[in-house]
């Protein structure tokens, strides 16, 4: 199976890795990076789409068409928002791309990016965890080929990343020792790139990845 996939989010820290992930496997064939701004990566298996309005992909819908893949990597931080401004940032801005994409690619496999903690059932006290949440389960509903919810934690930067932050930077200097005191709360980007390759081939026997799982299946591509 030769995977063409979408990504989202290529101009941040995870969407980033996924995509250098996904130019590195020979199991992908092309890579349609959609976003508001331009991820600066050339390679021959990369197409860009630079596109402002997530909320109307009306004019760009004939170039979304013939893909198998999306791994939706596209974030905000809930830092300093209000509950309906993080669900608008969120749930519904997946929500309509992600529609739009099962109308037009129904045979596609959606990978989404959510993170550990989420809370699926929507009634937890952290407001980021409700509103991811309730975006996996909506998620969950749609009729795409398959749809799989990864819940990273701490993540570790694929070798040759850019977007990654200097305060950011120091803090992953700790990732070994995270990882090997907490392994359930942390992954490595390149296993989460992997992962999502890998449910796309061959499916997976859970919905939702956790940390434990991203290592596992990760590790297995």
């Amino acid at each position: 199976m030769k995977i063409k996939a979408i990504i989202t989010g290529a101009s941040g820290m995870v969407g980033e890795g996924v995509l250098l992930v996904a130019l590195r496997n020979p199991d992908v064939e092309s890579v349609l990076v959609l976003g508001r701004r331009s991820c600066n990566i050339q390679h021959p298996k990369l197409k860009e789409i630079i596109h402002s309005d997530f909320f109307d992909l009306s004019p760009i819908e004939s170039q979304l068409q013939g893909y198998n893949a999306c791994y939706f990597c596209l974030g905000v931080s809930s830092v300093g928002m209000k509950e309906d401004q993080y669900t608008r940032a969120t749930y519904d801005l997946t929500m309509h791309a992600a529609t739009t994409l099962s109308r037009l690619n129904p045979e596609m496999t959606f990978c989404y990016v959510s993170g550990t903690s989420t809370d699926s059932s929507e009634k937890g006290t952290m407001m980021w965890a409700r509103v991811k949440g309730k975006t996996e389960n909506h998620l969950l509903r749609l009729p795409f080929k398959a749809v799989y919810c990864f819940r990273p934690g701490m993540m570790k930067p694929v070798e040759g990343q850019k977007n990654v932050k200097p305060i950011f930077k120091i803090v992953l200097s700790l990732y070994p020792l995270f990882k090997f005191l907490s392994p359930k709360n942390a992954c490595a980007l390149e296993d989460l790139g992997g992962a999502m390759i890998s449910v796309t081939k061959k499916g997976y026997s859970k919905k939702i990845l956790e940390n434990r799982d991203i290592d596992a299946v990760g590790q297995m591509n």
